[in-house]
């Protein structure tokens, strides 16, 4: 089977799953135990019959299920998606979303970057020098790092980046179970720290300029940084695991045997072969970060796709909530399929069995 036959094979696979996806997310919403339209009303409104009908036939629930499901994922397959009712009441669905995802985008980027970045070389670093002092460090700090909740590192790095924006040194008041939002809020407006220098949406209309790109990056940078510590700790581990199982492999001594040199052994045997392993972890990493940055996002005040999804979770605003669960699913299967895509570069051999 050719490449191009094993990657139209793996796209194949995906409709089904984008379609169990979405039919489970309908039953979820439409058919659970709450009503979508009890919920999108408020208490004086659910005393008007005349009111609650109305939102029933808006939200097309007086037409059998099975019709209801259908038009439902027609809407979804052709984004017709709609207009909110309680978040940014009457707003296009599809002209939210345009507007909230590429800042998601913009801090899954940095997440996945900053993990790649640090985690991978760190942990091929401490493989290639194996029961030394610098692969104890190594490997015990990636085993900390991994260690620390992603919501606690979050409320901490807010706390140390308020009381000391410039970092010219580090303060902290620890006060038993005293460390919220609420008091990292009035630790702001005590030092006159502005929100925005440390938290906030990026402003993306400016990536084209080289100030647009850094003011950007510079906003993003802490949330990503949370988002993508969990990945890089687990990088860094089943990185030095796969240098050393590359290294002990049969192949490596044969090409010391022949006289290729350390670099070339390295870059072209070594690294390239432990990369194979990784792609799957990378990108498993990378879907916990489209359900962490719902947690990200909302500390971090990023006006995100994960926010939203909070912020109408919360507001009871089903519909969009299941419309934002098809966007995440359709996001979730992209990455599956760039794991694909990655596989057949990395690896020549994938997609060429059986052929």
């Amino acid at each position: 089977m050719s490449r191009l036959g094993y990657l139209a094979k793996r796209f194949a696979m995906a409709i089904p799953v984008v379609w169990l996806g979405t039919t489970i997310t309908w039953f979820i919403i439409f058919m659970g135990p709450i009503d979508p339209a009890a919920r999108l009303l408020s208490e004086g409104q659910m005393r008007n019959p005349a009111a609650y009908q109305a939102a029933q036939v808006q939200l097309g629930l007086n037409q059998p299920p099975l019709q209801h499901y259908l038009d439902w994922m027609v809407n979804l397959l052709t984004f017709d998606l709609g207009q909110t009712w309680v978040l940014y009441e009457g707003s296009n669905v599809n002209a939210l979303i345009l507007d909230f995802l590429p800042r998601t985008l913009w801090l899954g980027l940095w997440s996945v970057l900053i993990a790649v970045m640090i985690g991978v070389p760190l942990g091929f670093y401490a493989g290639l020098r194996s029961n030394t002092l610098s692969d104890y460090i190594a490997s015990f700090s990636g085993i900390v790092w991994r260690a620390m909740p992603n919501f606690w590192l979050a409320i901490m790095l807010l706390a140390v980046l308020s009381l000391s924006p410039t970092l010219p040194w580090i303060h902290f008041e620890l006060q038993p179970l005293a460390v919220s939002i609420e008091s990292v809020q009035f630790e702001w407006e005590l030092l006159a720290v502005p929100i925005d220098a440390i938290s906030g949406s990026p402003d993306l209309s400016r990536l084209g300029s080289v100030e647009g790109f850094l003011a950007a990056t510079k906003k993003v940078l802490p949330a990503a940084l949370v988002l993508g510590s969990a990945s890089m700790g687990n990088e860094m581990r089943i990185g030095r695991m796969a240098m050393l199982e590359v290294r002990n492999a049969e192949y490596i001594d044969f090409a010391k045997a022949k006289g290729v040199s350390d670099r070339v052994l390295v870059w072209k045997h070594i690294f390239r072969n432990a990369l194979v392993p990784l792609i799957p972890i990378i990108t498993s990493e990378a879907f916990l970060l489209i359900g962490g940055s719902v947690l990200v996002e909302t500390v971090f005040g990023i006006n995100g796709i994960g926010q939203l999804f909070y912020e109408a979770a919360t507001s009871g605003e089903l519909p969009l909530v299941g419309t934002l669960m098809y966007i995440f699913i359709l996001m979730t299967v992209g990455i599956n399929l760039v794991q694909d895509v990655l596989y057949t570069i990395i690896d020549p051999r994938v997609g060429l069995e059986g052929s």
